[in-house]
Formats: C-alpha cells, sequence, structure tokens
C-alpha cells in the first residue's frame, strides 16, 4: 500500500470538506466520497475456492460486491481499504449490496512468537506513533493500526505484533518495530498494518479488553481497546 505523508492527509481532510453537497432546496445534505479516498476497512472473506467473496465491514456487517464476482486476493483472508457506495439489490442474510469503485489490501500477518527478553533483539525496538483514526481498530479478529514513523526512501521497515500475557493483563500485546540501518531519518509518514488475533483472544464469548504497548518517539505508551471475539 502507499504511504501518506502529511501533505497528502491535510489534502484529504480538504477534500472530505468539499463533498458535502446540498441535494434539494430543503438543505438536506448527502455525503458523497471522492473516488480516490476509502471509505472503509473491512476483511475479504473469500470461500474456499474463491468463487464469491464478501467484506466484513465490523463485527456484525457484511457487504456483497454486486460488481465483483471473486475476490482479487484470491483465497487469502486480508484486510483492505475500500471505497463503495451503496448498489441496486436485494438485502440478504449474506449482506448489503454495494457497489466497489476500488480496493486495495494492507499487510495481514499473524501475531508472532514471544522469545521473552530476546524479543528487541528478535524483532527491533524502533519507534512509531500509533495514529488515532478510524483505521486503527481491533474487530474481526484483527487489530488493524495506523502507524507514523520516518521513511529513508529505499528503506524496509518490519513490524510484528507479540502477545505477551501477563498476570493482570492477559490480553497485552505488544508492537515491535525494526527500521532498517538509519532508524529516525527520512520523511514522516504513515502507513497501516493488520494483525490476525490468535485463538486465545476468541475463545470468550463476551468482550474483552486488549492492551497494546509500543514505544514511542516520547517513551513507551499504551492503549486499550474494547474487543468482540470473532466466532467464525
Amino acid at each position: 500500500m502507499k504511504k501518506a505523508n502529511i501533505i497528502a492527509i491535510m489534502a484529504w481532510l480538504m477534500a472530505v470538506a468539499a463533498t458535502l453537497q446540498s441535494c434539494n432546496d430543503d438543505e438536506e445534505y448527502y455525503y458523497y466520497p471522492p473516488s480516490n479516498l476509502p471509505t472503509a476497512i473491512v476483511t475479504v472473506k473469500p470461500n474456499q475456492d474463491n468463487s464469491s467473496f464478501y467484506l466484513q465491514l465490523d463485527d456484525t456487517t457484511k457487504l456483497v460486491p454486486m460488481n465483483m464476482r471473486v475476490s482479487p486476493f484470491g483465497r487469502k483472508e486480508v484486510r483492505a481499504l475500500v471505497n463503495y457506495l451503496p448498489a441496486h439489490g436485494p438485502a440478504s442474510m449474506e449482506g448489503k449490496p454495494v457497489a466497489v469503485s476500488w480496493i486495495d489490501s494492507v499487510l495481514t500477518k499473524p501475531l508472532a512468537a514471544n522469545f521473552m527478553a530476546k524479543n528487541d533483539s528478535a524483532y527491533g525496538n524502533d519507534p512509531l506513533e500509533i495514529v488515532d483514526s478510524w483505521e486503527t481498530v481491533a474487530e474481526d479478529g484483527y487489530l488493524t493500526l495506523r502507524f507514523r514513523t520516518h521513511w529513508l526512501q529505499g528503506s524496509i521497515h518490519r513490524l510484528n505484533l507479540v502477545h505477551r500475557a501477563e498476570a493482570d493483563t492477559a490480553y497485552l500485546v505488544q508492537l515491535y518495530h525494526d527500521a532498517g540501518d538509519r532508524p529516525g531519518q527520512g520523511q514522516v509518514a504513515d502507513d497501516i498494518v493488520a494483525f490476525r488475533l490468535g485463538d486465545e483472544f476468541n475463545r470468550p464469548d463476551t468482550a474483552i479488553t486488549v492492551m497494546l504497548k509500543w514505544q514511542s518517539y516520547s517513551g513507551t505508551k499504551t492503549h486499550t481497546f474494547k474487543y468482540r471475539p470473532r466466532k467464525d
């Protein structure tokens, strides 16, 4: 997925403001999202042979693309940004009909192994910031994070999420970041990564609290998410 720098984010906010348009003389307003911007982040769920698929919008809402028969990502389940609009068609148990303008997967990974005291050396401990946005969410079996850091042209960033259960925090996960040879250099920009939470997060029958821990530019930070266990 292409990284969005700060200038692009500002342009996005201006574009959003420009897309509220009056539709009639009664001053009723409707939102028409720009076609080049995402309207949601979803889980792409194909069936076994990818002869059909649907988009999981949140823990309870399914979207069925009327203009796409199969997933562009094959049989693999991934998280993705999507631009869609409501489409004509009957709502059913399969979900709400939509027309997809475009869809782009984000990096989707499983949890990494816990090496305890060796996690820093195994995965890196370079700083980053977690962005408070609608893309940062715990839902449908995933912890999806919009993050911000320095990007140097040609550098490779590696991110891993480790379940580090503690006595008072059973669902603590820690994010590790390896920024390569020259951390802290380059322009500041955002990207998105999604981590599939393990079975232990989905066994409870009620919502749980997942705590995220990471190394920021101002020290160690934490944030909690209310998470509804996924039941396939």
